[in-house]
């Protein structure tokens, strides 16, 4: 897909803890209805996704596509790879991690929009690291978004998902296989107890005298490393760790009620990563003070990865912001 990403050069950038980057390169993606009107919607990719979106090959192409919830006949499709990345081998790799928070991605992605001459998004939508930065827009920029969609997300880092992304800071400067043995960790926090059961049953790998849930994490971490690079893997993981709407400002209700398009959370029942609990506390704070926010729930055995899996309950929840919008049209 590399001969299909566009780029933006930002220049003089400062970051919040006061790094200065006289350019930095953006890439991305934009695909979709060709009509000049028709309504965006950014799509931001998890900790190891990239601006592939939708086609053969799209992380989301259940969700979005020719004839899909979100139409790429009726909407245009915005997905900008994370500085950093390492998607496309112009922008190059972050080299000092700890220089960037979530909410300076979201700068870039407000600054990519303005290079772009985008002044307004039907939606910006994101699962995981991807929620996270779609939160931090739309509190910098109040009336970008008309719907806010963060999926198996928060607006912070828990002190859970913090201590998780804390071990895995320590395998990824520690470990011989940093990438493996982060993935494998990953995994663990991604998915549950019971989706494990269910898939594995404890039977073992007759070849490599092994449990199958053994062989199946080596497998998704040598996966990873075959595709991923170290430095990537490290700024996302400081990125994921870093969401966070109120730092430096006020509560989160005098800040969130600010936002004045829709918010629509969406959680997971079994989500081990980004509890749904959060969203629900964070859902009834400020329902009380905003009338256009909604809390969806997709349950699933599946944990946290459920936002990549199942489809058809996610299809259903959106279908009333995006049919709706399709009518319209």
């Amino acid at each position: 897909m590399e001969e299909q990403l566009k780029h933006i050069t930002i220049s003089d950038f400062f970051t919040e803890s006061g790094a200065y980057y006289p350019n930095l390169k953006l890439s991305y993606q934009l695909v979709g209805s060709e009509d000049a009107k028709a309504p965006i919607v950014l799509v931001n990719h998890a900790l190891t996704g990239n601006s592939v979106v939708t086609g053969e090959n799209g992380w989301w192409n259940n969700l979005i596509g020719e004839g899909k919830c979100i139409d790429t006949n009726d909407f245009k499709i915005l997905s900008f790879d994370i500085p950093g990345n390492g998607f496309s081998k112009e922008t190059g790799l972050i080299k000092r991690c700890h220089d960037f928070v979530a909410r300076d991605i979201a700068k870039l992605f407000i600054r990519g929009l303005e290079n772009l001459k985008i002044h307004k998004l039907f939606a910006a939508i994101g699962g995981s690291l991807g929620g996270g930065i779609a939160w931090e827009m739309a509190v910098l920029e109040p009336n970008l978004i008309k719907n806010v969609i963060p999926i198996a997300s928060d607006w912070k880092s828990s002190d859970w998902l913090i201590a998780n992304c804390f071990l895995q800071e320590r395998i990824l400067a520690n470990s011989n296989n940093p990438i493996e043995d982060a993935r494998i960790h990953a995994m663990l926090c991604y998915r549950t107890p019971f989706s494990l059961k269910v898939k594995f049953q404890r039977t073992k790998h007759r070849e490599k005298k092994i449990f199958n849930t053994e062989s199946w994490l080596i497998h998704h971490g040598k996966k990873l490393q075959q595709r991923y690079q170290l430095g990537a893997y490290k700024l996302m993981n400081q990125l994921l760790k870093t969401i966070d709407i109120t730092r430096g400002r006020e509560s989160f209700e005098s800040v969130a009620s600010k936002i004045t398009g829709a918010i629509h959370m969406i959680s997971i029942n079994s989500d081990l990563f980004f509890s749904p609990e959060e969203d629900k506390e964070s859902y009834e704070r400020l329902k009380k003070i905003k009338h256009n926010v909604y809390h969806d729930e997709i349950q699933s055995i599946h944990g946290h990865d459920a936002f990549l899996i199942e489809y058809e309950q996610l299809n259903l929840i959106l279908r009333n912001i995006f049919q709706v919008q399709k009518s319209s049209i």
